[in-house]
């Protein structure tokens, strides 16, 4: 199973859509450090409308204690700042795709200890700077899912 962690999310909509998306694929969501807003916002349930009961959500402190919580999984950083592809990542069952806030991404210091593990969304207009956080987990989740056979029946 592949694990798609939020690292302190900002925009509650953002988080119920990826919630959602989550219950639709089975797919554990992590929340990590201080969201910057309550989970049980008004905004976040109307987003994942009557989904939340098949969400499989769990909250960790830190980085640290998300590793402590899946210690057979690699992670793998999104950001705009790196060269590789998402898809060029060989994705494998266990994996957990890390993201950043809507309004920082993830921090330089952790993306430069784990440049292996680095790989972005490629866009075609450079004048863009990044795609909406909940576009992008789904973009990089489905591919993820693709490629460790999810989806064959």
């Amino acid at each position: 199973m592949i694990n798609v962690a939020l690292v302190e999310p900002e925009i509650p909509p953002n988080t119920g859509n990826i919630a959602r998306l989550c219950a639709a694929t089975r797919t554990p969501l992590h929340i990590v450090g201080v969201a910057g807003f309550r989970l049980d916002d008004r905004a976040v349930r109307r987003a994942g409308l009557d989904y939340w009961p098949e969400v499989q959500l769990s909250r960790h402190r830190d980085l640290d204690a998300l590793r402590v919580a899946l210690p057979a999984s690699r992670f793998v950083y999104l950001t705009t700042k790196a060269r590789r592809s998402y898809t060029d990542w060989r994705y494998v069952e266990g994996d957990c795709l890390i993201f950043g806030r809507e309004t920082r991404g993830l921090p330089e210091e952790l993306l430069r200890a784990n440049a292996p593990n680095c790989v972005t969304i490629p866009m075609l207009n450079p004048r863009v700077r990044s795609l909406n956080l909940a576009t992008s987990v789904a973009i990089v989740l489905y591919e993820a899912l693709r490629q460790t056979g999810a989806f064959k029946s």
